[in-house]
């Protein structure tokens, strides 16, 4: 079995535990973590089953005291808490695949010509409405395509004013 990266395997340790046994596992000691898990920052965990999209939540800004923690926080609600699907039952355990998205700090955009959906993620926001996508995602090629897709999932009109932020990942598998 090939060795998955040490962000990975939290989130996994994490959601086994939850599902399981409805417990929260505690975070690595400081000095068992690697250097990306003792930084802040945002973090998104995606979990699929057979290839199709299985639950994926997560935070644009931090809201823990770092990854580690910001991960475990984020995979229980990728199992648990997204609204498009049911949560997690033992029997996926063995057929998820999980990997964890790290967000650089957003940034505003002045034009559309400094997004390119394979690099950068975006957030989109039209007064309280917010929507983000995370970049490189499959069938998401063009500006345009990524703009609509975040702006439908925030609910914001096409013709709306929008402020558009770009954001890159560190994806961990």
């Amino acid at each position: 079995m090939e060795k998955k990266h040490p962000l990975v395997d939290l989130a996994r340790r994490t959601i086994e535990e939850y599902v399981k046994n409805g417990r929260v596992i505690e975070p690595p000691s400081p000095e068992d973590m690697i250097p990306e898990m003792k930084k802040k920052a945002g973090v998104f965990v995606s979990l699929k089953k057979k290839g199709d999209l299985r639950g994926c939540i997560g935070t644009f800004l931090p809201t823990a005291e770092n990854v580690a923690q910001e991960t475990i926080k984020n995979a229980i609600a990728a199992a648990t808490q997204d609204p498009r699907f049911p949560p997690v039952e033992p029997k996926e355990l063995k057929d998820l695949e999980i990997s964890v998205d790290v967000l650089s700090e957003p940034e505003p955009v002045e034009s559309y010509e400094e997004l390119d959906p394979k690099t950068y993620g975006v957030i989109v926001e039209s007064g309280w409405k917010r929507g983000l996508l995370l970049p490189d995602l499959e069938g998401v090629d063009t500006v345009n395509h990524q703009l609509s897709i975040a702006m439908a999932k925030a609910g914001i009109h096409p013709k709306e004013t929008t402020k558009v932020y770009r954001f890159k990942v560190d994806r961990y598998r």
